[in-house]
C-alpha cells in the first residue's frame, strides 16, 4: 500500500504556496532582515517575483493595484518599526479603496519585547484602525486560511501578517488549506418584488454604479439592464468603465456634487448599484428622490437611507429584475441624456488661454493613444492611473473608458502619491497594455523615487507631469475662502532631468506641438518615458465650482 503521508513545510512555504494557489504573482516591498527574507527565499522557490520599491508606501500601493487588476489578492512585505509605519498610508489606501491586501512584516519575538524598545512599535496599534484583521499566525494553517477569506471578504480590504523568524521557520502540515468564502446574504424576495413594483411605476429612473459593480458577472448584468431599459447611467470615478463612455446611455460622472445635479433632479427613482458610499466627497445629501440601494452588504453609515435595500449577490439581484415583471418603460430617450451629458461636459471644460490647458493635455493624450490603437491595431486604449489633485477632474472627465480598471484612481482615500506606484503596478500585471500615469507635480514629487523602481523593470509606462509649480487643488481653496495664497507653490522643478539622470527618458514641454510630439513617440517606446508638462491652471477654480458646488 502507497504512503501518503503529508509533507513538513515552514510557515514561510506555507505563506508562498498560498500566495501560489490564490494567483500572486508578485510580492512587493522594502525588506530588512528577520523573517522578510527566509520568505523572499520561499517566494522565488515558488516561482512569485518580488519587485523591489523605494518606498513601502508605494508598495502597498502597488499590492491594492495587482488585486484591483488582477482580481486576486495584492501582497507587500516591509520590515518592523519603521517599515511599517511608512507603510501606513498604503495601507490607509487599501482600507478605503476596498482593496484585498496582505502585508507581511517582521515582528519582534516574546523576549526581545520585554527587553527591546530600539525600533519597537505596537504594530497591531498603530495598524488597528486601518486593517480588518491582525495576526502572528499562532495557529499558521487557520490563520492563513482566515487571513485571505477576511481580505476578500465585503467590504474587501488590508490584513496584516506580524512575522518573526522563529514563526516563519516553524514546521507545520502541508494540509490543503480552504479559502473558499460562504458568507454571501440571501435574496430577499419581499424587497425584490418592491423593487420591480417601484422600478415598473417609475416615469424617469437613473441608475448609479459604483466600485462594487466592476466585477465580470456584475458588469455583464449592469449592461443587459441598461440596453433592455435605456435608463441613464452615472459612474463614480472607481465605477467609470462599466458602461462605455461612448453607449448613448452614458451620462456622465457621479461624485456626490454639483455637475450631476442636474440629470438627477429631472429622475423619479434612483437604482445604486454596487456604489460605496467612501466613493462620495464630504457634502451632504441633497436628493428627495427614492432610492433602491443594490449592494453587497448595507453600509453603516450612509449618505441616505434607501427606500429599498438589496443585499449580497448584485448580479442575481439584476438578473431576477431583469428576467421579472418588470416594465423599463421611461421618458427618457437617447436625445434627452446626449443634451444632459454634454451639459455636465460643457460645465467641467478647462481649456487653456494661451498656453494649453489640463483639458487639452488630456484631449491630445487621448487623440494621439487612439491613432496609435488604430495604427498598431491594439484592441484597448491605455490603462490610465491617476493621481489626487486638481488634474484628476479633466484626466476622470475627459478621457474614454470602455471597460472597468481602464482607470485607476484613488477616489476613497484620495491619496496623492499614488498614480505612480498604480502605474508600476498595471504595467506589471497587464504586460499587454500601455499604461498612462497622470500625475500632478506635487503628487510626484512624494513618490519620486518610484521613478527609478519603473525604469528598474523597463515598463512601458508614460508619465505625464502636470507641473504648474503649486499644490493647485489647496491653492485654490486657500483663495476662495479668502485668504492669501500661501505655502502653496515652489520653484519650477525639472522632472524631466531627474528622469534622464535615472536612466528613463525624459521630456520637457510647454506647448501644444510639442506635447502631441512628444505623445506620439512615447507611445512608440517600450521603455518608461516622463513628459514634464507646463501648462496654464487658470481654469481650475471655476472647473472645481462646476464639480462639486
Amino acid at each position: 500500500m502507497k504512503d501518503t503521508q503529508t509533507t513538513d513545510l515552514n510557515v514561510a512555504e506555507m505563506l508562498a504556496q498560498t500566495f501560489r494557489e490564490i494567483g500572486v504573482t508578485h510580492v512587493y516591498g522594502v525588506p530588512g532582515g528577520g523573517s522578510n527574507l527566509i520568505l523572499m527565499e520561499s517566494l522565488a522557490k515558488n516561482g512569485i517575483d518580488f519587485i523591489l520599491t523605494r518606498t513601502e508606501n508605494a508598495a502597498v500601493m502597488m499590492a491594492s493595484t495587482s488585486a484591483e487588476v488582477t482580481g486576486s489578492i495584492g501582497v507587500a512585505m516591509t520590515t518592523k518599526g519603521p517599515g511599517v509605519s511608512n507603510a501606513i498610508n498604503g495601507v490607509a489606501c487599501s482600507f478605503l479603496e476596498r482593496s484585498p491586501v496582505i502585508l507581511i512584516t517582521d515582528g519582534f519575538n516574546e523576549k526581545q519585547r520585554d527587553v527591546v524598545t530600539h525600533q519597537f512599535i505596537d504594530q497591531k496599534a498603530m495598524l488597528e484602525s486601518i486593517t480588518k484583521h491582525f495576526t502572528k499566525l499562532e495557529n499558521p494553517k487557520d490563520d492563513i486560511e482566515h487571513v485571505v477569506k477576511i481580505a476578500k471578504t465585503n467590504p474587501c480590504g488590508p490584513v496584516c501578517i506580524e512575522l518573526t523568524s522563529k514563526k516563519a521557520l516553524e514546521l507545520v502540515k502541508s494540509d490543503q488549506l480552504d479559502f473558499e468564502n460562504s458568507d454571501e446574504l440571501d435574496i430577499d424576495p419581499e424587497a425584490l418584488n418592491r423593487s420591480i413594483e417601484m422600478i415598473s411605476k417609475s416615469s424617469n429612473p437613473i441608475v448609479i454604479v459604483g466600485l462594487e459593480s466592476r466585477e465580470k458577472s456584475k458588469k455583464i448584468q449592469i449592461r443587459k439592464l441598461i440596453d433592455k431599459s435605456n435608463y441613464p447611467v452615472l459612474t463614480t470615478y472607481k465605477g467609470k468603465g462599466i458602461i462605455a463612455d461612448e453607449h448613448p446611455s452614458y451620462a456622465g460622472i457621479f461624485t456626490g456634487g454639483k455637475a450631476e445635479s442636474q440629470i438627477i433632479n429631472e429622475s423619479d427613482l434612483i437604482i445604486m448599484i454596487g456604489v460605496d458610499p467612501v466613493e462620495f466627497v464630504l457634502q451632504e445629501w441633497q436628493y428627495n428622490i427614492p432610492i433602491i440601494d443594490i449592494s453587497v452588504i448595507p453600509y453603516p453609515i450612509h449618505y441616505f437611507e434607501p427606500d429599498i435595500g438589496l443585499y449580497g449577490r448584485i448580479d442575481k439581484y439584476l438578473d431576477l429584475i431583469i428576467n421579472g415583471e418588470t416594465d423599463f418603460s421611461s421618458d427618457w430617450t437617447t436625445t434627452k441624456v446626449k443634451m444632459l451629458r454634454d451639459t455636465m461636459r460643457q460645465s467641467l471644460d478647462c481649456k487653456g488661454n494661451n498656453r494649453m490647458g489640463p483639458q487639452d493635455i488630456i484631449e491630445v493624450a487621448l487623440k494621439q493613444a487612439e491613432q496609435e490603437k488604430i495604427k498598431s491595431d491594439q484592441s484597448e486604449l491605455p490603462i490610465i492611473t491617476v493621481d489626487a489633485g486638481a488634474h484628476m477632474f479633466s484626466a476622470m472627465a475627459f478621457w474614454s473608458c470602455f471597460e472597468p480598471y481602464d482607470v485607476l484612481i484613488s477616489n476613497g482615500l484620495s491619496t496623492m502619491a499614488y498614480a505612480l506606484p498604480a502605474a508600476i503596478a498595471a504595467s506589471i500585471n497587464s504586460s499587454d497594455r500601455k499604461v498612462i500615469c497622470f500625475t500632478g507635480d506635487g503628487g510626484l514629487l512624494m513618490c519620486l523615487g518610484e521613478l527609478s523602481t519603473a525604469v528598474e523593470q523597463n515598463l512601458p509606462i508614460i508619465i505625464i507631469v502636470f507641473n504648474d509649480q503649486s499644490l493647485s487643488l489647496i491653492d485654490i481653496k486657500q483663495q476662495a475662502a479668502g485668504m492669501q495664497s500661501i505655502g502653496m507653490r515652489w520653484g519650477n522643478q525639472n522632472f524631466s532631468e531627474v528622469m534622464n539622470g535615472l536612466g528613463g527618458q525624459g521630456i520637457k514641454v510647454d506647448d501644444l506641438d510639442s506635447f502631441e510630439h512628444a505623445m506620439k513617440n512615447a507611445l512608440q517606446t517600450s521603455t518608461p518615458v516622463l513628459i514634464d508638462v507646463l501648462f496654464d491652471s487658470e481654469g481650475y477654480r471655476e472647473q472645481l465650482q462646476a464639480l462639486r458646488g
